[in-house]
């Protein structure tokens, strides 16, 4: 099983990813291990998580929120029916 992720970094930022464990994932960031990116922008706090039936179609869907605007990243942790774990 498979994880995309959007990560609200401390200054605000957003942040995707992927990962197979969003628990190890989100402590990796917050330990400033995961990403060049986070890693100046800490602490790190699981914003939204949704599940892939796969690697590539995790990929995928980051790829496709990463191209997301600002507002319509927002948009989609806004109208998420799961809490972040």
């Amino acid at each position: 099983m498979a994880f995309v992720y959007i990560l609200e970094c401390g200054d605000g930022t957003l942040y995707t990813g992927w990962t197979t464990d969003i628990a190890a994932r989100v402590a990796a960031h917050n330990k400033g291990v995961a990403s060049h990116c986070t890693r100046s922008r800490l602490p790190v706090r699981l914003a939204y998580w949704e599940e892939a039936a796969s690697r590539s179609e995790a990929l995928r869907r980051e790829a496709a929120i990463k191209k997301m605007t600002r507002a319509d990243k927002l948009k989609l942790i806004e109208n998420s029916t799961r809490l972040p774990d």
